[in-house]
């Protein structure tokens, strides 16, 4: 799923394809797609597009008469400034080019809301803390507000907004703290050191993609890039010791950390294969062999 440094590159694209451009026509080809009713589609054809920004995962177009287009890419759903990828699910036809969202799969989970104004906008807002503008003070309160682990808190939309599976892995590797540390036993200076990673983490990866792009429409957005520290790279060496990196697998998700790194050389348990394996499970990275 598209998150925080990724949206804000599809942002900036957009920002410079169709700033002030009007929106000439709005092609559905999936009826899951469109998830409101008002207000209608024909509240925007017609309108320049006058607003950009980020509501969480979201990507939210504003239109000169306070219409909102949001889109919520999902896992799969990807957007494609004049070339179509495939069949596309919508394809928004600007004075100045025609940006296409299509969906690997066929789960359809990416959707688009219509939204009028600032309440239209709050009512899709999960009402996260956004990690790039707010305080210390403002991060830590968000943290320990629940007491749940480390990787549960950064990407839950309520308390934090922008943050997935991807770059929780890379902001938590990266502040040397285990995934499942819990919230609320976090002493002050780990706290702190977590808002950091966090800030220095999410501008290091958009500065990074900015660069990569240099200026074209990022077609190449994933989940999985090979200069991430941990994420997507189990049993590869950690950048910072050549460990192996470890996994938690859990329903269709996992995360990823460094056992030398982030748990003093502790292997966290995976709940399926640490059920199969009862005694034989290894306790430690040294135990791997």
């Amino acid at each position: 799923m598209p998150e925080l440094p990724d949206i804000e590159l599809y942002l900036e694209a957009l920002d410079a394809r169709i700033r002030n451009a009007r929106l000439e026509n709005l092609t559905l080809n999936s009826p899951f797609l469109l998830r409101s009713v008002q207000p209608p589609l024909s509240a925007a054809i017609g309108q320049p597009i006058t607003a950009f920004r980020r509501i969480g995962k979201r990507i939210a177009l504003g239109c000169a008469n306070d219409t909102w287009l949001v889109l919520h890419l999902m896992i799969a759903g990807r957007l494609h400034w004049n070339r179509k990828a495939g069949r596309p699910l919508a394809s928004f036809t600007f004075s100045t080019g025609t940006l296409h969202l299509t969906e690997a799969g066929s789960q359809h989970r990416a959707s688009l809301h219509l939204a009028q104004g600032e309440d239209g906008l709050r009512a899709l807002d999960p009402g996260g803390l956004e990690p790039l503008s707010c305080s210390l003070e403002q991060f830590d309160a968000a943290l320990r507000r629940e007491n749940h682990t480390l990787t549960r808190t950064l990407t839950d939309p309520h308390l934090f907004s922008g943050i997935g599976n991807a770059f929780s892995d890379e902001i938590l590797h990266h502040a040397r703290l285990s995934p499942v540390a819990l919230s609320q036993k976090l002493s002050p200076e780990d706290a702190t050191r977590l808002f950091h990673s966090t800030r220095d983490t999410l501008t290091t990866w958009i500065d990074r993609l900015r660069t990569q792009a240099a200026g074209a429409f990022p077609e190449k957005v994933t989940a999985f890039r090979p200069e991430m520290a941990v994420h997507g790279r189990y049993n590869l060496p950690c950048p910072v010791c050549a460990t192996p990196v470890q996994r938690i697998r859990y329903a269709s998700n996992e995360t990823n950390y460094c056992p030398r790194c982030q748990t003093s050389g502790r292997l966290l348990a995976d709940r399926s294969l640490s059920r199969l394996l009862g005694a034989d499970w290894p306790r430690s990275i040294d135990e791997l062999g």
